[in-house]
C-alpha cells in the first residue's frame, strides 16, 4: 500500500463533492492485484491507522479522481478544428476522406498513441471512443490502452449505406468482425467492447438487426451511437424510416436501447424520448463543445432531469474542440444558461464536475469502479495545481467555498492544471 497527502476532492453523494483540505488517500491492491482505494478522509483522522504505510506529500496541490471522457473519436484527431456549415457538411468533407487511412494498422497505431497520450495529458483515464470501420483501428487502439492500462471502451463502426468507399462496410463481413472483436478484446485487463452503429441513416435496417442481435447475445458489452443531434441528420433519418414514433425510437425498434447504451447529443427529444431513455437505462453522453461548434443545438439539462435519465460529459473530439475537461465542464455551463428554457439553468461547479466523474462512470454502468475515490474504487486520479497560471492562482487564493474553488478551475483551467495522472495499475 502507499498513501498520498493533499487536499483530496471525491463525492459523497450525486454532485454533493467533499473537499478534505489536509486529506489522505489510501491505495492498495485488491484480491485481484489491482490498485483501489483503501481509504480517503482527513490526514490528522487516517494516519494513525496507516502509521506504516509510506506517504508522498503534494502540498498545495488537489488529488481528484480521474475523468471520464463519454464519447469522442480517435480517428478525428486530425480533423478537431476543421470549419464547415454544421455536421453532414463536416462529415464529408473532412472526417470520411481521414477515417479512410485507418485501414492501415501502422497509421492506426501510430495515431492511437498520440490519441492514449493526449487523455492522459489531460487527466482522462476512462474513455468510451469510436474507431472507424476497419478493424484495424480497434485493434490499434486496444493495444494502445492495454499498453498504458487505461480504462477503455471502443468499437469498430457500423456503416454500410450512404457512406463512400473506403469507409463504407459489407453487412455480414462487419456484424462477424464485431463479434470476433468481442470474443478477443471485451474484458480483457480493463478494456471493454462497444457496439457502434455510427449512425442511423449510416446504417441499413439489417446491419441495425444484426447489431441489436449481438446486443442481446452480449448484455455486458456497451452500445454507442449518435442520435438527435442535427436537425438536417433527423429530417434524413425522418424519410427512411417515416413510421417511426422518432429518431431514438428507431433504436428501440433494432434492440438497441439498454443499460450501457451510450448516445451522444440527445438535443432534439421530446418527453416521449425523455421518457424512453429513463425506461431503458439508456445514457446520454453530452457534448457542448461539439454542439457549439458544429451549431447542432443545446442539450436540455431540465427536460433531462425531470425525465430522470442519466447523462455524462464528453469532449467529442474531433468535432469538440478540445480534449481537456475543464473546457468541457465550461462549454457545458455556457449550454445550460442558454438551453432549451426560457430562464436556462446555472450548472453547479459541483454538478459540473460529478457529470465528468462520478456521474459519468454511472452512466456507463460502473459506478463505485471508476469516477470516485471512494473505497473500493480503482485507483485512477489525477494532481491538480490550482496555481497552474498566474490568474488562476490569484482567483484560487481568494476562494471562500469548494464551489467558488472548483468554479475557478472550470473557467481558468486546461491542460496546464494536471500536474500528474495517475492510471490503476495491476500486479504492483
Amino acid at each position: 500500500m502507499k498513501a498520498l497527502r493533499a487536499s483530496v476532492l471525491y463525492f459523497s453523494g450525486p454532485a454533493q463533492a467533499v473537499l478534505e483540505s489536509d486529506g489522505l488517500l489510501v491505495v492498495g491492491p485488491n484480491a485481484q492485484g489491482r490498485q483501489v482505494v483503501q481509504a480517503v478522509g482527513s490526514y490528522a483522522g487516517l494516519a494513525p491507522r496507516f502509521a506504516d504505510v509510506p506517504v508522498e506529500h503534494f502540498p498545495g496541490r488537489i488529488i481528484a479522481p480521474g475523468f471520464v471522457d463519454m464519447h469522442l473519436h480517435y480517428p478525428q484527431l486530425d480533423v478537431i478544428g476543421s470549419p464547415a456549415e454544421g455536421l453532414l457538411p463536416w462529415l464529408e468533407n473532412y472526417t470520411f476522406p481521414h477515417e479512410k487511412r485507418f485501414a492501415s494498422p501502422e497509421y492506426s497505431s501510430q495515431v492511437a498513441a498520440f490519441f492514449i497520450a493526449e487523455l492522459l495529458r489531460n487527466g482522462v483515464t476512462t474513455a468510451l471512443a469510436f474507431a472507424t470501420s476497419h478493424p484495424e483501428s480497434v485493434h490499434a487502439l486496444f493495444a494502445e490502452a492495454q499498453k498504458n492500462q487505461l480504462r477503455l471502451i471502443t468499437g469498430k463502426v457500423l456503416m454500410d449505406q450512404h457512406s463512400p468507399d473506403g469507409v463504407r462496410d459489407d453487412t455480414g463481413q462487419s456484424l462477424a468482425d464485431t463479434e470476433a472483436l468481442i470474443q478477443r478484446w471485451h474484458g480483457v485487463d480493463r478494456l471493454g467492447y462497444a457496439i457502434t452503429p455510427r449512425f442511423v441513416p449510416s446504417c441499413s435496417a439489417a446491419q441495425l438487426r444484426g447489431a441489436g442481435e449481438l446486443a442481446a447475445k452480449y448484455p455486458d458489452v456497451w452500445i454507442q451511437s449518435h442520435v438527435a443531434e442535427n436537425k438536417d441528420e433527423i429530417a434524413w433519418v425522418r424519410a427512411l424510416y417515416p413510421e417511426a414514433r422518432s429518431y431514438l425510437s428507431v433504436y428501440e425498434q433494432f434492440g438497441l436501447l439498454r443499460p450501457r447504451a451510450v448516445y451522444a447529443h440527445c438535443i432534439h427529444f421530446s418527453d416521449e424520448d425523455r421518457a424512453l431513455m429513463r425506461a431503458t437505462g439508456a445514457a446520454a453522453a453530452v457534448s457542448p463543445t461539439s454542439n457549439l461548434f458544429l451549431g447542432s443545438g443545446f442539450f436540455d439539462y431540465v427536460g433531462a432531469d425531470r425525465a430522470g435519465f442519466q447523462y455524462g460529459l464528453a469532449s467529442d473530439v474531433g468535432g469538440g474542440t478540445s480534449f481537456s475537461p475543464f473546457h468541457t465542464m465550461l462549454a457545458a455551463y455556457y449550454v445550460g444558461r442558454e438551453g432549451q428554457t426560457k430562464t436556462g439553468v446555472s450548472l453547479s461547479p459541483q454538478h459540473l464536475w460529478w457529470q465528468h466523474t462520478a456521474g459519468a462512470a454511472r452512466a456507463l454502468g460502473l459506478a463505485g469502479v471508476i469516477g470516485n475515490l471512494l473505497p473500493g474504487c480503482e485507483a485512477d486520479f489525477v494532481v491538480l495545481n490550482p496555481q497552474a497560471t498566474p490568474l488562476l492562482a490569484r482567483k484560487t487564493a481568494q476562494a471562500a467555498s469548494l464551489d467558488e474553488l472548483l468554479f475557478a478551475l472550470i473557467v481558468l483551467g486546461d491542460d496546464r492544471v494536471i500536474e500528474k495522472t495517475v492510471i490503476s495499475q495491476a500486479g504492483s
